[in-house]
């Protein structure tokens, strides 16, 4: 084991400044979710490169690679990075700072697709010495619903050859590069949007008498599903509901004919979580109508919660430990953060682990999603090496 783990280090070492300089090219050329053209053209553009077959336009911009070893039909492990850039313009004073106004890789995205085209080349280096075959998984859309993953799968991502396990990382500014984080079992939450409109009748603010509010009922209406939330949500249950979105376009002396509400509803438990909605539907409609008013109420299903698989995640956990050394591999807390990889985890054994981002000296601890998040491009070389590890040792190598 010893002598495959040093080649595969030493290989990643190898490509290293070429991962950071491809890592570069995409964070300075974000693009959004399902209109990941250019990068899906870069990512083609290595493969071809390093003579590795794919097949490209799946799910619109996604690309899908095999890398068979000896033996090929032995078994098949995917690896999947997502591609896909967020909505903020970025603040960040970097000589690879984003090019296109508004779009940034707040997320770490250009990270994971770095990674695993790095994970390609290794693999590839390797192919001669290991026993089956290694789908690698580029996936755009993870930010949009329904989720780049559903449409990949719908589309067969998982079939011919099917994946006995698949694994994703993700980065993570609050560990330091060169460690990584697990967790078995229950990990990260559902993730459901919410579109509220309140209707009533709008008129003068002095004359409130001559108007139904709907801003008032707004008002009562948020009250009263975080109360529903609290009072019937099972303790042991993760739960949360959060309106980060009111829009009232009336004025100071003006009530307005209708509000609108945006929020999130996240939880670890797919029983509650569909009579959650229709408790917050029936709530919502019975208060509007007690106070005179009408309301619509709009939730977008989204990704489903995710779960490690404990089998696959403790093997992993034992191989970075091997890789990486105990000090530098760590147990994660349960997130409510939610994740379109969880599509993945429920329809084959799965690991998504979290991949450290910050330096030692402080620096790249900026939050996801934010306008100044950056990484430690240290991490890169342990995302790409670290990954085809799992997937190699997962193989039997």
């Amino acid at each position: 084991m010893t002598e495959q783990l040093h080649r595969i280090k030493a290989l990643a070492a190898q490509v290293y400044p070429e991962v950071v300089a491809i890592r570069r090219d995409l964070h300075a050329h974000p693009e959004l979710s399902f209109d990941e053209n250019r990068t899906s053209a870069k990512i083609c553009e290595y493969l071809d490169k390093w003579g590795i077959p794919y097949q490209a336009g799946v799910a619109k911009t996604g690309v899908v690679a095999l890398i068979k070893g000896r033996n090929p039909e032995k078994k098949t492990v995917a690896l999947r990075g997502d591609m896909d850039a967020l909505p903020i313009q970025e603040t960040n004073e970097i000589d690879y700072k984003s090019t296109n106004a508004g779009v940034m890789h707040a997320c770490g995205h250009d990270v994971h697709t770095a990674s695993v085209l790095g994970s390609a080349y290794i693999l590839n280096q390797l192919k001669d010495s290991f026993e089956g075959t290694v789908k690698l998984i580029f996936q755009p859309g993870e930010e949009k619903l329904p989720g780049g993953a559903s449409i990949m799968i719908a589309e067969g991502v998982l079939q011919n050859p099917k994946p006995a396990a698949i694994y994703g990382q993700h980065v993570f500014p609050e560990l330091p590069a060169g460690t990584v984080g697990f967790r078995p079992g229950m990990y990260m939450a559902s993730a459901d949007e919410i579109y509220v409109t309140v209707k009533g009748k709008g008129g003068h603010a002095a004359l409130p008498h001559r108007n139904i509010d709907p801003v008032l009922i707004a008002s009562h209406l948020i009250v009263a599903l975080q109360q529903l939330v609290s009072r019937n949500a099972d303790p042991r249950i993760p739960t949360v509901l959060s309106f980060g979105k009111v829009i009232a376009n009336g004025a100071t002396n003006v009530i307005p004919d209708e509000v609108k509400l945006e929020g999130t509803f996240r939880t670890l438990d797919e029983d509650w979580r569909n009579r959650a909605h229709q408790l917050m539907v029936d709530l919502a409609e019975n208060l509007a109508k007690s106070m005179g008013g009408s309301v619509h109420f709009d939730i977008h299903k989204g990704y489903p919660f995710l779960a490690n698989d404990p089998s696959l995640t403790h093997r992993a956990i034992a191989d970075a430990i091997t890789y990486l050394g105990e000090e530098n591999v760590v147990e994660l807390d349960v997130r409510m953060t939610a994740e379109d990889f969880a599509w993945y985890t429920h329809h084959l054994p799965a690991c998504f682990y979290r991949l450290g981002t910050a330096s030692a000296d402080g620096r790249f601890t900026s939050s996801v999603h934010t306008s100044t998040f950056n990484v430690d491009e240290k991490a890169l070389e342990t995302g790409m090496g670290l990954m085809a590890w799992l997937g190699l040792r997962e193989l039997g190598y």
